[in-house]
């Protein structure tokens, strides 16, 4: 049996808006980002089987509302599709944890109605993207926020910022895509803790953003 799944947190009110809910962490991630806070996920093996995962949300039913997929990168998993269906299918509300590589996966899910909630990472802007994730996805990442600016399905949008990593200009241009693009969500700013093992070796992160974002913006933000 494939052990896909790294970790799981039994308990959290803090991951689904509103609602009790356990995280499936899923080891693997297809991205790189220096700013990784979960790199023996990113870079480790799967413990559990998903049957297992199944066997422990069996004793939950009744006691959580929802099922958080997360990751790593819980999409690229050949079978996520159907387990995520299995969990749909047992009551539970289904959010999924995204890096928005996998916009046909998305849509999969997007069109069976498998999904409850998304939070969406928004990396950084094009220009950026390959030095912070390591990778050329920002198109498959676009696809994916396009998809859910399309849809009714809640979503949030978030974004580590690193004083070092992405400048402050391109913090307001990204504000600005999400203006342009009418987003009604919250865009969650998640300043990076400086002294924690990271993938990438980084210098501190310097600066804060309270006095540096736009006054009256239509779109609502919210600083970690």
């Amino acid at each position: 049996m494939v052990k896909s799944v790294s970790n799981i947190t039994p308990f959290t009110l803090l991951d689904y808006p509103d609602k009790s809910a356990c995280i499936l962490w899923y080891a693997g991630c297809n991205m790189r980002c220096l700013y990784c806070y979960n790199p023996e996920i990113v870079f480790g093996k799967g413990k559990f089987t998903f049957s297992e995962m199944i066997s422990f949300l069996e004793t939950r039913r009744g006691l959580l509302d929802a099922v958080v997929f997360s990751g790593g990168e819980c999409l690229i998993h050949k079978d996520i599709i159907e387990q995520i269906r299995l969990v749909k299918a047992m009551g539970f509300l289904v959010k999924v944890d995204t890096n928005g590589s996998k916009p046909d996966v998305l849509q999969s899910l997007i069109e069976q109605k498998l999904l409850d909630y998304v939070a969406l990472d928004f990396k950084s802007t094009r220009e950026s993207f390959l030095s912070i994730t390591q990778t050329d996805l920002y198109d498959q990442f676009e696809q994916s926020v396009q998809l859910l600016f399309k849809t009714n399905i809640p979503f949030e949008i978030r974004t580590t910022y690193h004083s070092e990593l992405l400048a402050k200009e391109e913090v307001k241009d990204m504000i600005d895509y999400l203006k342009f693009n009418e987003y009604t969500g919250t865009y969650y700013i998640q300043h990076f803790k400086n002294n924690v093992e990271t993938i990438g070796k980084l210098p501190n992160s310097h600066t804060r953003l309270e006095n540096h974002l736009p006054v009256n913006t239509a779109v609502k933000i919210v600083l970690r």
